[in-house]
């Protein structure tokens, strides 16, 4: 009988383990709730701390590193040598083992009972409840503008450590969700932002480094809300409806006031189109308006920003958009979430929730 290697056997527990703990979170959602709120921090502690010694992203090294692994795979079909069936080995295994990270670490959050009813749902709320919470939180960004820190330019200043006020501000919400308490890894800002921009993505949760990543080149105001909003992926709220919502939270109550202008200019958009769309144009103008610095410090990247990322992009800004916008649909809706990437825009009905119960003030 024929001795099987201790590679192989590794190989095989790797992918049959994934297998059947893949279709156990499909099966039931107590086990993914379970796995999650109690094994998955255990992963994030230790993992997370250890990825985050780096100052730069693991993740994005090893994505550097995938279509190297793929040439090189192409190349070992053409090579009969030992050293080729050596990779294709060596290959093999190191598949199954990123199959493994990402089903704990990704595929199973996707099964967890959500904040909300789920996303298949039809979304139910009053035109007056809309209303108010979208001419609350113009309010509150058209004030917050006028006390922002500005340059001679009117953009917006920052001199901390934004990184160590986005751990904290999560923190500081850690008591009213669960899956908030415990370590946090360190944000970082990515190498290849402007790439990042051509597919107009302001962060990435990397399941496969445990990492929490946002796009150096957008402008401020975005940083502190997309940091809080990949910090929560990191903690289990892999909905991108959820992660907006406790990015918002995290950001409104923090001490900080560029957090939390920052937390209000995330959800504008969202809730200010969903209002948009439900009443015709004399109605939505004799609203709150936005204002003028408002418009201006919600925009993705200034003017000067495009200006580097044009210049150094390899690729066709509209082509990479296009097939980021597919992959990260395609991805969703695989992972169950009906809406695909329509599924960002539901943190409009987790906010109404929100004050509901909570008066505004």
């Amino acid at each position: 009988m024929k001795k099987v290697s201790f590679r192989r056997f590794l190989i095989c527990v790797l992918l049959i383990g994934s297998a059947i703990f893949n279709v156990a979170a499909w099966m039931s959602r107590s086990f993914s709730d379970y796995y999650t709120d109690n094994i998955f921090p255990v992963i994030t502690s230790l993992y997370g701390r250890f990825t985050s010694l780096f100052r730069v992203s693991v993740g994005e090294r090893l994505l550097i590193l995938l279509p190297v692994l793929l040439i090189l795979f192409v190349i070992s079909l053409f090579i009969k040598k030992d050293f080729a069936g050596i990779y294709r080995r060596v290959l093999a295994l190191v598949l199954s083992v990123v199959v493994a990270v990402m089903s704990l670490n990704c595929f199973v959050l996707y099964h967890c009972t959500p904040l909300r009813v789920s996303d298949t749902e039809k979304e139910e709320y009053y035109l007056d409840d809309l209303a108010t919470l979208r001419d609350y939180i113009v309010t509150k960004c058209n004030e917050l503008s006028e006390l922002m820190p500005r340059d001679a330019d009117g953009n917006v200043i920052y001199e901390g450590d934004m990184n160590e006020t986005a751990r904290a501000a999560m923190a500081g919400i850690e008591g009213e969700y669960k899956r908030l308490g415990g370590y946090y890894v360190r944000p970082k800002a990515l190498t290849f932002s402007g790439f990042m921009s051509q597919q107009y993505m302001q962060g990435y949760y990397f399941p496969f480094s445990m990492e929490a990543n946002y796009n150096d080149e957008m402008y401020i105001m975005n940083k502190p809300f997309t940091m809080c909003h990949e910090l929560a992926h990191t903690h289990g709220y892999i909905y991108e409806d959820e992660a907006n919502f406790l990015g918002f939270l995290s950001c409104i109550k923090s001490d900080d006031p560029v957090f939390v202008y920052s937390g209000y200019l995330g959800v504008l958009n969202y809730v200010n189109n969903d209002f948009y769309k439900a009443v015709d144009k004399e109605v939505y103008k004799s609203h709150v308006a936005i204002s003028d610095k408002v418009r201006y410090d919600d925009q993705f990247l200034t003017d000067e920003a495009w200006e580097r990322v044009e210049k150094r992009a390899i690729f066709n800004t509209k082509t990479v958009r296009k097939a980021a916008d597919t992959f990260i649909d395609t991805n969703l809706k695989v992972n169950g979430v009906s809406a695909g990437k329509v599924s960002y825009t539901h943190v409009v009905s987790l906010l109404l929730d929100y004050y509901r119960q909570n008066p505004y003030n």
